[in-house]
């Protein structure tokens, strides 16, 4: 199968099976989204959602957070993964936003990516996500779905990210970001993908390599 039309199935039966398809993160503003998705990284988003009203709560603004002790921010975020480099990165974003954004998260990746503790992906999450920009923001489940399916024979996430935004259409790739870490979470995970429950078997490229019948 051509990726084109790959792409042509991946985009119709997600469209018709997963309407909803968006963040699982908590957040009431831009700025909140940020923080969560920063206290993401290598944590799930159920346990980053018990903690974010509370940090919400106590930083509304990052002129808040900007002002913090690490001490106060890193009380909040001990029981998340890796709290130490964390609230150092939370408490260096919020200050280069109030020092150079007036405050403002920005809505270009590139800018987003000069904020401490915010790397390509997660800055391509929060331009799609807040602002609906073009972009596809490749984690763990988006790179080992991608390439399960046949989307992407990437070898780095560059590469995927690549793939994924010449094959999907601008105005989709905000969502099919969503649909494809959403089937990774929940449907092709990694180590025991559920594909008896998965509705793309008839074109994914590596479930019809390992059920080729003889």
């Amino acid at each position: 199968m051509r990726k084109k039309e790959l792409y042509h199935k991946v985009t119709e039966w997600f469209s018709a099976n997963m309407e909803v398809a968006e963040t699982e993160l908590h957040y009431d503003t831009p700025f909140h989204l940020l923080i969560a998705v920063i206290l993401s990284a290598q944590c799930t988003d159920k346990r980053v959602n018990i903690h974010t009203p509370q940090i919400f709560a106590r930083f509304p603004e990052p002129s808040d957070l900007a002002s913090a002790t690490f001490e106060e921010v890193y009380e909040l975020i001990k029981s998340i993964s890796f709290p130490n480099n964390k609230a150092r990165h939370l408490i260096g974003m919020a200050t280069k936003l109030v020092s150079d954004f007036a405050g403002e998260v920005p809505s270009e990746p590139s800018l987003l990516e000069t904020l401490p503790g915010v790397g390509r992906k997660t800055a391509n999450v929060i331009a799609s996500v807040i602002y609906d920009k073009p972009v596809i923001a490749v984690d763990t489940h988006v790179f080992r779905v991608s390439r399960r399916i046949g989307l992407s024979d990437g070898a780095t996430v560059e590469a995927v990210e690549r793939d994924l935004t010449a094959g999907f259409a601008p105005e989709l790739r905000p969502k099919a970001h969503h649909w494809l870490i959403l089937h990774g979470r929940y449907v092709c995970t990694a180590r025991k993908p559920k594909c008896e429950n998965c509705g793309l078997q008839d074109i994914c490229r590596e479930y019809l390599v390992n059920n080729v019948k003889v």
